[in-house]
């Protein structure tokens, strides 16, 4: 189906909550048909994990998008701990064939010194550039992300994208990856990322752009009903 968009989400069992509830947000938007794959660890059996420094079980296994897309056509990664406020097809518009990817250029000093689960909440140069990319899986400079040359590498390489020139990483906007609490509150935002904490533990719950999350959790529990 030409018009399918392959999304991968970071999938990590302490927040699946967080997961479902941002898979939930971009189904209820979406007016195209969408293509949703969990980045779980336990699925991913041509991987080995040899990094100790990740915050999470995909900190990583983001970079295998273009080798899990047999680096054919496109595909968006997106970190778990999100809520989707608008069509995802508006990404689609970002697409450009002379660009390796696109992600929000992110530019700022943390306000908090740690996060969920009391990890350390550090400043580090491209923070959170990796948290939303639009990957052009068959751009020569990303065929060389495989497996074995993922975990090899550093996490300021990756990171940082070092394998690319400047030119070849495309800009997105920055409604399309709102850092909750970290950036003001607006009303007119397209996908709200809680880097610091989901409002599922209890001491973000009702931190800022906490209602959104909110909205779409209880919309997956009301699907339920029906079951019950």
């Amino acid at each position: 189906m030409s018009n399918l968009l392959n999304i991968f989400v970071g999938f990590d069992q302490k927040e699946a909550i967080a997961y479902h509830t941002f898979v939930q947000s971009i189904i209820e938007k979406s007016s195209i048909p969408i293509s949703i794959t969990p980045l779980a660890e336990n699925n991913l059996d041509e991987y080995s994990e040899k990094h100790t420094d990740g915050t999470n079980k995909f900190t990583y296994s983001r970079f295998l998008v273009p080798y899990l897309m047999n680096f054919k056509g496109w595909a968006i990664f997106a970190d778990g701990d999100m809520v989707c406020l608008s069509d995802i097809k508006i990404l689609k518009s970002f697409f450009d064939p002379k660009i390796a990817l696109s992600v929000v250029k992110h530019d700022y000093k943390t306000k908090y010194k740690t996060k969920y689960f009391g990890q350390k909440n550090e400043d580090y140069p491209r923070k959170n550039w990796s948290s939303v990319i639009i990957w052009n899986c068959e751009h020569p400079k990303n065929k060389i992300l495989t497996p074995s040359f993922i975990s090899q590498k550093e996490g300021s390489f990756l990171h940082r994208f070092k394998w690319l020139e400047d030119k070849e990483i495309g800009n997105l906007p920055k409604t399309w990856n709102w850092l909750a609490m970290e950036y003001e509150v607006r009303n007119k935002l397209d996908l709200i990322h809680y880097t610091l904490g989901t409002p599922c533990f209890k001491e973000y719950s009702n931190k800022d752009l906490s209602k959104y999350w909110k909205k779409s959790f209880n919309n997956l529990l009301s699907g339920m009903e029906d079951y019950k």
